[in-house]
């Protein structure tokens, strides 16, 4: 994608960038037009990546005005872990210094804040902490039921914990692997579906497929009401190792390489093959394609289809996800574009 294709479209400036955890940025901009960002924004970000400008997308953690003699205006925080399987935006966002500029929309809503449940439980997996920060915040000022519970891996590369333990106190469970105190979704889950309000209670999750997808499972398990499920992804998880394979599309007589540090859409994007998209994240559906035949394991690593769904494995979102080799042969995917 040469430029940012929505229409508020503005200049925003590096105002701080600092580590605020291993191997993640929190990263400032003060943009030209303010705009108050709802809780569950976000902002896309045009970046330079492999020699052209592509677009990513990155959760608004805080928003909030600034206002000085000289000047005034609303500043975004962002923050960005950066990926081992990065397809450039992470290396792309890490590398910027204060002072430095950059394109971005104002903010966008696609996982909004309900109003009037009786009960929220907010989930965040690892980096997914930046698309509920705000949420909390929200919901505390609102004097309303909510716990927010942290998932990671180590202690060490989980962003905002300390801050989000001084503003909610007991209302926060953290979670972590290597002390040993994993979340067990099923107990999470189980504890939602036993509790008198159960079915006034929604819960709010961004984080690693497999970790949204054990809950999903479970909720269904447990007959909660669907629509009280709430998601956003990065879309950039999977189950597998990303790694290098083929795509072949019969109806253009084309075959495509995909490079481990990009995405179906975007090698085909690059190779003049037109596709239809929206979110890039595996949330719409809109860039679904066909499997005709596949050598190696389809990677699922969208939301937008069901687990039954996958495991027929006869379409995927071209937008995040991926193949991987059975054996040591590279892996293949025979696509029909809708």
């Amino acid at each position: 994608m040469a430029a940012l294709t929505r229409s508020h479209r503005q200049r925003g400036r590096v105002v701080e960038a600092e580590h605020v955890a291993d191997g993640v940025r929190r990263i400032v901009l003060e943009v030209d037009h303010p705009e108050s960002a709802a809780p569950g924004t976000h902002v896309d970000v045009e970046l330079p990546i492999r020699g052209g400008r592509q677009l990513r997308s990155y959760s608004v953690v805080r928003s909030y005005s600034v206002v000085r003699s000289e000047d005034g205006g609303r500043r975004l925080t962002l923050s960005v872990q950066l990926s081992p399987a990065s397809r450039g935006g992470s290396e792309a966002m890490h590398a910027l210094a204060v002072g430095e500029e950059l394109t971005v929309t104002g903010p966008v809503q696609s996982f909004p804040l309900s109003v009037g449940a009786g009960r929220y439980v907010l989930v965040a997996g690892g980096i997914g902490v930046t698309a509920l920060v705000a949420m909390a915040s929200a919901l505390r000022r609102r004097g309303a039921d909510y716990e927010l519970v942290l998932v990671g891996r180590s202690r060490r590369v989980m962003a905002y914990v300390d801050e989000l333990r001084a503003e909610h106190g007991e209302r926060l469970r953290v979670h972590v692997d290597d002390e040993g105190t994993p979340l067990s979704v099923p107990d999470l889950v189980g504890e939602i579906a036993s509790a008198p309000n159960a079915d006034t209670t929604e819960l709010y999750m961004c984080g690693p497929i497999g970790l949204m997808d054990a809950i999903r499972s479970s909720w269904t398990e447990h007959a909660l009401p669907p629509t009280s499920l709430r998601f956003e992804t990065f879309g950039s998880s999977g189950r597998f190792d990303a790694e290098d394979f083929v795509v072949r599309l019969p109806q253009h007589d084309r075959e495509v390489t995909v490079p481990r540090d990009a995405s179906i859409l975007e090698a085909l994007t690059a190779a003049g093959v037109e596709t239809l998209s929206d979110c890039r994240k595996g949330e719409c559906g809109l860039c679904l394609a066909k499997i005709v035949d596949v050598d190696g394991t389809v990677d699922h690593r969208d939301v937008f289809l069901s687990e039954a769904q996958k495991q027929r494995s006869n379409s995927l979102c071209l937008c995040v996800s991926r193949a991987v080799a059975d054996g040591g042969d590279r892996a293949s995917l025979t696509l029909h574009l809708t």
